[in-house]
């Protein structure tokens, strides 16, 4: 079987995932009726333990009790195509998702609409070369394709590693305000693609300046920046917290930018709460005291209408669960109107993406 590259380059920002460290700690569905639409996970096999997470291992976690209605699978180079040229081996990616949204519109695995949505990758640094590419992944996922990601992860700090799977989509420092990268970054808005984006809190301003730069395009923040604690950066929680939030009230005044709110679960934003870090997972109530700042300081700026709760599964797997990450994002907005939790859980995802009619 020609499997992904192995993620050595991510390896230091994720955790492991230890299925009898996280059966430790169960936890009573909270709202288990709130309609969920989660817009961000991933699918892989990658060697070592844990390294799969294909449709099965998906379909588990949501029948954790949660109500999902629909996820969108986002780009990690996972399956790619073993031969051709470089730029057209990620179609690969965009068929094998597309075959695992094939089976999951059967009904045959339940009610949720796995993969309803896909974001894949074009690497848009080739420039006007990259409308060919797109409108062909557009032709192999037909209506699925929702969007392309480029990580433009970097740090000047070699301790900061880059959270790429391939050293051949690496972008390097300043991708987003390079010329050619704003070529083919040209090419999705007349497609209706909106563009997902992960970087570190350090080049949120490169992004706000992108954002600026189009304001016809639809831009998603994954993981609210990327807010770095461990490095250079641990033991100063303060001075990242005040350095991220200006830079996202700053970057919240562009209408087209949407935020992905979650990926606190990653080893990069150094809460200590993962797999190899404690004795017992940490309880949904844990992740949402920790997690809160963050999370109220981006829906205030971005408002509930351009923000998004994610899982970043499996990525998150390896700090809590399913059904405990779902649960601290409840509790987180627990003070939050009726309409404003729709927006959270499931109404931005689904405007944005178009999962749900």
């Amino acid at each position: 079987m020609n499997k992904s590259p192995p993620p050595a380059g991510s390896a230091p920002m994720h955790y492991a995932v230890d299925e009898k460290w996280l059966d430790q700690h169960k936890e009573e569905i909270i709202e288990p009726a709130l309609p969920i639409v989660d817009p961000h996970h991933h699918l892989w096999d990658h060697p070592g333990p844990g390294g799969r997470y294909l449709f099965r291992e998906l379909l588990e976690d949501l029948g954790s009790g949660h109500n999902i209605r629909a996820t969108l699978f986002v780009e990690c180079t996972s399956m790619y195509r073993r031969e051709g040229p470089f730029e057209s081996l990620s179609l690969g990616e965009t068929e094998f998702v597309n075959g695992v949204a094939a089976m999951s519109a059967s009904g045959a695995y339940g009610p949720t609409r796995v993969c309803a949505g896909i974001i894949g990758y074009v690497n848009l640094q080739v420039g006007a070369a990259a409308r060919e590419l797109l409108e062909t992944h557009l032709r192999v996922a037909g209506e699925r394709l929702r969007g392309i990601r480029n990580s433009v992860t970097w740090h000047a700090d070699p301790s900061i590693k880059p959270t790429f799977r391939s050293p051949k989509t690496a972008c390097p420092p300043g991708t987003l305000l390079a010329p050619r990268f704003r070529e083919g970054f040209a090419c999705l808005a007349p497609l209706g693609l909106p563009y997902d984006c992960w970087l570190y809190h350090t080049q949120i301003d490169e992004l706000d300046d992108l954002a600026r730069a189009f304001p016809e395009t639809t831009i998603v923040m994954n993981h609210v920046g990327g807010a770095i604690g461990i490095g250079p950066y641990a033991g100063k929680r303060d001075e990242v917290f005040a350095d991220w939030t200006a830079k996202i009230k700053k970057l919240a005044r562009n209408p087209n930018v949407h935020l992905k709110v979650g990926g606190f679960g990653m080893k990069l934003f150094g809460f200590g709460l993962g797999c190899g870090d404690r004795d017992l997972p940490p309880s949904s109530q844990d992740l949402a005291t920790a997690w809160r700042p963050y999370v109220e300081t981006s829906i205030e700026a971005f408002g509930t209408n351009r923000c998004m709760f994610e899982s970043n599964f499996p990525v998150d797997k390896g700090t809590c669960s399913y059904a405990v990450i779902w649960n601290a994002f409840k509790r987180l907005a627990a003070g939050a109107s009726a309409e404003e939790k729709t927006q959270l859980f499931s109404g931005t995802a689904s405007r944005v993406y178009r999962l749900l009619a």
